[in-house]
């Protein structure tokens, strides 16, 4: 094994001609690597500047969710994603629920979290006796970082100390709450942790009598059950029979409850279930820029606070009554980060009329609920892959290279029918006179 040098030092082209030599991308594919490079440097410098030893451009379809309504507001969504289904699946239920008064929705808080970790081996009672005159010295040390947030009705809310000993021998923890208005605030908030630990390091109360305090480290925490979106729809139980013909409304509905009951104690299922929210969730946070791995780490988190992973749904029936609700923590941003460099970030927030963070967090809260909605709905009546493979069709049509007049035959041997990519690879086989060999 020979370990490479200085890689992140090379220029695009050196980069690439290493990987040609030294792995199986051949020099006639390597062309595929130019082929989505923005046409003007400047513009392409955005790209190149984001991620060390660049080399690419890597393209994923972005389309848009129209009939969003969302607290009687409508929206149309940009989505992002490579799953075919995923933008039809929202847009049915988005178009749905329209006609129902459309999704209401809330942000029960925007508070978020960061930990100083720390030992210190003093008498427990003498640091809580301190910790009065220590929070005012914290606080202080970082006024002129919060200075400009704090302008903006943000800043730091709360720092306290968490006695942690019972787990680790001396350790503690500053836990600071923090309101990051508009922004995500990960670098504003691991600013203000690495400021308050260096200040606990060299407070003098704490550092005398043969004490002092070691920083094991300081760091935001992804998980924010304080930063938190509500959202739900509901519509009288006989309305859906529009959803399918074959179905009463309280047939749909009994089902319906049955599917998501199981995923609140089956975690095969409460993952899967949890995975078509973010099948929505996820497009629009890349759409817009946001860190869609915090917001699952975060969710998924708090899918299992009660000891078992569950599903993030829930759903009440009464006689004449459907409600269907989505809760989950949600910490995102529309200033900061990319949005103002990354160019299609800044046209995905103005096609949603620019959304503060809480109008944004709402929907992307819908944005899941209405692709978890259909996935459940499609489950429990037609199955999943009726609609899932008939969307996925024009990817099955590029990878066996048909042409227009193979497409139209296509589509009408299998009106009706049940999609597979062996099935289709069969029929093309007829039409070309082949033998496929499955």
């Amino acid at each position: 094994m020979t370990l490479i040098s200085g890689f992140s030092r090379f220029d695009r082209a050196q980069r690439i001609k290493y990987i040609v030599e030294h792995s199986q991308l051949a020099v006639s594919e390597r062309i595929h690597l130019d082929d989505y490079c923005a046409p003007e440097e400047q513009q392409q410098r955005v790209f190149s500047d984001m991620i060390e030893n660049y080399i690419a451009n890597f393209p994923i379809p972005m389309g848009v969710v129209t009939n969003m309504v969302i607290n009687d507001q409508s929206y149309v969504v940009p989505f992002v994603t490579e799953e075919s289904s995923v933008v039809a699946a929202a847009a049915k239920a988005a178009k749905y629920w329209a006609s129902r008064g459309g999704f209401r929705a809330s942000v029960d808080a925007m508070t978020k979290k960061g930990q100083v970790h720390f030992i210190w081996n003093g008498n427990q009672e003498h640091i809580s006796r301190l910790f009065t005159g220590i929070k005012s010295k914290l606080l202080d040390a970082t006024l002129g970082l919060t200075e400009k947030m704090r302008q903006r009705g943000g800043g730091i809310t709360d720092i306290r100390l968490l006695n942690k000993t019972a787990q680790l021998p001396g350790y503690y923890q500053i836990d600071v709450s923090l309101d990051t208005s508009d922004a995500m605030g990960a670098n504003f908030i691991n600013s203000c942790l690495e400021t308050i630990a260096f200040a606990l390091q060299n407070l003098p109360e704490l550092n005398a009598n043969g004490n002092s305090v070691e920083i094991i480290l300081s760091i935001l925490s992804n998980y924010t059950p304080d930063c938190k979106v509500h959202c739900r729809i509901e519509c009288p139980i006989e309305e859906l029979t529009d959803w399918n013909k074959n179905l009463s409304g309280m047939a749909f509905a009994a089902k319906f409850k049955q599917a998501v009951d199981i995923a609140n104690f089956d975690i095969s299922r409460a993952v899967t279930h949890n995975k078509g929210i973010f099948n929505g969730v996820d497009a629009v946070l890349l759409a817009t820029g946001n860190d869609w791995r915090a917001t699952a780490a975060a969710a998924h988190a708090y899918a299992s606070k009660d000891g078992t992973y569950r599903g993030l749904t829930t759903i009440c029936l009464t006689d004449s009554m459907f409600r269907y609700e989505l809760e989950f923590p949600l910490a995102i941003g529309t200033v900061g980060g990319i949005t103002n460099i990354h160019p299609l970030v800044k046209n995905s927030l103005a096609m949603m009329n620019d959304p503060d963070a809480r109008t944004l967090m709402m929907i992307v809260a819908a944005s899941g609920l209405a692709t978890n909605f259909s996935a459940i709905a499609s489950l429990i009546t037609t199955g999943i892959q009726e609609g899932h493979m008939r969307m996925h069709l024009s990817n099955i049509f590029n990878q066996l290279n048909t042409n227009h007049a193979e497409r139209e035959l296509i589509l009408g041997h299998f009106s009706g029918k049940t999609v597979s990519f062996a099935a289709v690879e069969n029929f093309i086989g007829q039409i070309r006179g082949e033998e496929i060999d499955n």
